[in-house]
């Protein structure tokens, strides 16, 4: 059977749908808990706009209400981001041929859940191309913005977001997302996967003893990959 085909804005679209719940989720709280800590609709839409990045939002929150200096949230968020560079990396190689202008476009708007739909075609050799990918970031990108808009605007109506199940509404989106991933994997790969997901487990408990869990988990992540490549080489 051939290879399916990710080549158009429509099928990207259509690909970003199962995600959406998850940014429902994240999005209607930190619309909600960023209303609760002080900021204007204004400030929220321009977090979604020029940030776009689900822990760093709630992160820039929290810090701003500490009063933590502008220097040490730039810093931060940088940090919590890093892990960006390496998803882009994963994908790069698909999007090579492009100009310069267009690579910067989609790789702005790459997330963890648009680089868990991405990447699925990508390890399985079909064939994707930009305006796939742009229709798959454009969607969660707006999807994302909307739905943080809606928990500012309705957010002191809920009291207990929990309680509807949405934090955990990004934990099930992940499942998916690892699940497809597994469908068509070799089973030579699946003993590689299954000993890379325990390595960076055991490493994000134990450095996370030691600094920072986000450091951890990023540090952590950052050793992973590097074993992966050796290990499939």
């Amino acid at each position: 059977m051939e290879n399916e085909a990710h080549v158009t804005f429509k099928q990207g679209v259509k690909a970003c749908i199962p995600t959406l719940l998850g940014y429902a989720g994240v999005g209607l709280s930190f619309g909600i808990v960023a209303v609760a800590s002080g900021f204007s609709l204004l400030e929220i839409i321009l977090l979604c706009l020029l940030v776009y990045a689900g822990a760093a939002q709630f992160i820039i929150c929290a810090l701003v209400i500490a009063g933590t200096p502008i220097s040490a949230i730039v810093l931060t968020a940088f940090i919590v981001n890093s892990r960006m560079f390496l998803l882009s990396m994963t994908l790069a190689p698909s999007y090579k041929d492009y100009s310069l202008l267009n690579r910067i476009g989609l790789a702005t708007l790459v997330t963890d859940e648009t680089f868990g739909v991405a990447v699925t075609p990508h390890l399985k050799g079909e064939k994707i191309n930009d305006r796939w990918l742009h229709g798959l970031n454009i969607t969660a990108y707006v999807f994302w913005t909307i739905a943080c808009i809606i928990g500012a605007l309705f957010g002191k109506y809920i009291h207990d977001p929990d309680v509807l199940g949405l934090d955990f509404a990004i934990t099930a989106m992940f499942i998916f997302l690892a699940v497809s991933q597994f469908e068509s994997i070799r089973r030579s790969k699946v003993k590689i996967y299954l000993v890379l997901i325990i390595c960076v487990i055991v490493m994000m408990l134990g450095l996370s003893l030691f600094m920072p869990s986000y450091l951890a988990i990023i540090l952590a992540s950052t050793i992973t990959a590097a074993l992966g490549v050796v290990m499939e080489r």
